[in-house]
């Protein structure tokens, strides 16, 4: 009996939550293979006349190219993000994890702040604008990386609490530096936590709208999610390119998110009991 009561709320769950998804994606792709015209309804209802790949056609040639750009630029801000986020997160968690006392109270202090307290724009603003890096690539990845650090470190510290300090020993014997047993012994063993963080991280930088819009504003370097203002304004929108610039910026991370959904639990898990 409670099996089959708990196949039944699985199944449900299951169901409401493909509809929770699906249902928003849908009216995407419709209201994306409308005419300027009909797409101004913003109906959920099939289109007359089905212009998909003109609208996607359309949507990439807007603006010399623009959402091309956009999209190399966020894929220059996501690689360089998840590099350095996945790299000094999981050594101040190694460090953390092994070393207690005063430093990783310190760390721990640290940490926790950052998950709790919100970020504030107009200080981050000026501290970029005193190191010239506001408006920049540079200071946006920076930017990431610091908004990112507090969740990856306590990712890589709980796996890092599964992983058994003979490791460290036996390669301390050998002969092997700080930095050779981590990055020869420890980070390899890493693997699962390095793929979930990479993919929730490139999910997340690379569908940042917030801090693009404060930190890089402008058409200098434009992400892929600022250019959905491209298409709005005031006084128009021009729907028909908004919701097909908006399936184009939705379709990565879902196929990424897909493949890799097993991925993420695993090393979500990895880490929840000690070995």
């Amino acid at each position: 009996m409670k099996n089959t009561r708990g196949v039944v709320t699985g199944s449900v769950a299951i169901v409401f939550t493909a509809v929770f998804f699906l249902i928003p994606f849908a009216f995407i792709l419709l209201t994306a293979s409308k005419t300027r015209t009909e797409s101004a309804l913003l109906q959920f209802s099939w289109p007359d006349n089905f212009v998909l790949f003109q609208n996607l056609k359309e949507a990439f040639l807007a603006r010399d190219y623009l959402m091309i750009i956009a999209f190399i630029n966020s894929v220059i801000l996501t690689v360089a993000s998840v590099i350095l986020l996945v790299v000094l997160s999981a050594m101040v968690a190694y460090i953390w994890q092994r070393r207690a006392g005063k430093a990783g109270t310190l760390i721990d202090a640290m940490v926790l702040i950052g998950l709790m307290v919100p970020p504030a724009v107009v200080p981050t603003i000026s501290v970029l604008q005193t190191l010239h890096l506001f408006k920049t690539m540079p200071g946006l990845i920076f930017i990431e990386v610091a908004y990112g650090l507090p969740f990856c470190i306590l990712l890589f510290r709980a796996f890092l609490s599964t992983i058994p300090r003979e490791l460290d020993e036996a390669a301390m014997i050998d002969g092997a530096g700080p930095l050779q047993t981590f990055f020869r012994v420890i980070f390899p063993v890493m693997r699962s936590v390095v793929v979930t963080v990479v993919i929730l991280q490139v999910v997340f930088i690379y569908n940042d709208f917030q801090n693009p819009l404060y930190f890089l504003p402008g058409n200098t370097a434009p992400t892929i999610q600022t250019t959905l203002l491209n298409f709005q304004s005031q006084f128009l929108t021009q729907y028909h390119l908004l919701f097909a610039t908006i399936l184009l910026v939705t379709i990565p991370p879902l196929i990424m998110f897909i493949f890799f959904n097993r991925k993420i639990v695993e090393g979500m898990a990895s880490g929840s009991v000690k070995g």
